[in-house]
């Protein structure tokens, strides 16, 4: 099973549009209530398109299910990696370790054993990835990244299960979203109390924005799926860390080192290995 070109394209989009509600947190002052506020907007978003939609099959509510618990981990640990680390350092080592436990995984339990060429391209993408994260940073922004690698090499796994499973991956990621958001939401009220529905009365733009991002890059990622190798999705999703070192450097002031450069080589040589 090979991946099309216009799903290639698709997951190119998608990932630009993760790097961007990424972003929009990294910049934010106060990064745990923006994870929640992208989670609610998200959830919104995701409610008020859902109903126009058939309900995805019950074979995949347990999956559903699943994937919201994970993704209560998911956003602490976000919030934690952009509070101690700057994005382009961060960002690679959570998304660069998803993928390459993913391909891992996938050829295990899923059977999805990739040919060589397609291998060598998700190696050259992941190593392209972590090539990103260069430099010496504080130990608590490493820490909070490797551990959302792993929870982010879980819930692909888990939603790939589940949108195969739906019959309708679009209507899957809409109603994960609800889920998530009404899950992250009940904790953070618990939590912060009324400082949340103040952060987002404040902030609703940036909410609406932030969701319609997050919500647009994995119903694409979802969708593409259901058409190719999880395995292969998942390493070319994650070239977001291209579009995240540029919007880095461009308007976060972060610096684009030569090291940077060379990774950015590395994960277009494996684009087109993915391509052959």
């Amino acid at each position: 099973m090979e991946i099309s070109l216009p799903v290639t394209l698709a997951v190119l989009g998608a990932a630009l549009l993760h790097a961007s509600w990424n972003a929009l947190v990294k910049a934010s002052a106060d990064k745990d209530l923006d994870t929640v506020a992208v989670a609610v907007g998200a959830g919104v978003v995701a409610a008020a398109a859902a109903p126009l939609l058939p309900l995805p099959a019950p074979a995949s509510w347990p999956w559903l299910a699943g994937s919201a618990a994970v993704h209560i981990l998911y956003f602490p640990f976000l919030a934690g990696a952009y509070r101690w680390g700057e994005f382009s350092y961060t960002y690679p080592i959570m998304r660069g370790g998803g993928p390459m436990i993913v391909a891992v995984v996938g050829a295990v339990a899923l059977g999805e054993v990739l040919p060589w060429a397609q291998t060598s391209g998700v190696a050259l993408i992941c190593a392209g990835i972590l090539g990103f994260a260069s430099g010496a940073h504080h130990r608590s922004a490493t820490l909070y990244a490797l551990a959302n690698a792993v929870v982010i090499a879980a819930y692909t796994l888990i939603d790939a299960q589940g949108a195969r499973a739906s019959g309708a991956p679009v209507s899957y990621t809409l109603w994960f979203f609800v889920a998530t958001g009404v899950v992250i939401g009940a904790m953070a009220l618990a939590r912060r109390g009324r400082a949340v529905p103040l952060y987002l009365a404040r902030n609703w733009r940036r909410a609406a924005l932030g969701g319609l991002c997050a919500v647009g890059a994995y119903a694409i990622a979802l969708w593409a799926m259901t058409r190719a190798p999880v395995a292969l999705v998942a390493a070319l999703r994650e070239t977001s860390v291209i579009f995240a070192a540029a919007i880095g450097a461009l308007f976060l002031k972060e610096r684009f080192t030569r090291r940077r450069l060379a990774a950015t080589g590395a994960v277009l040589a494996g684009l087109m290995a993915l391509r052959l």
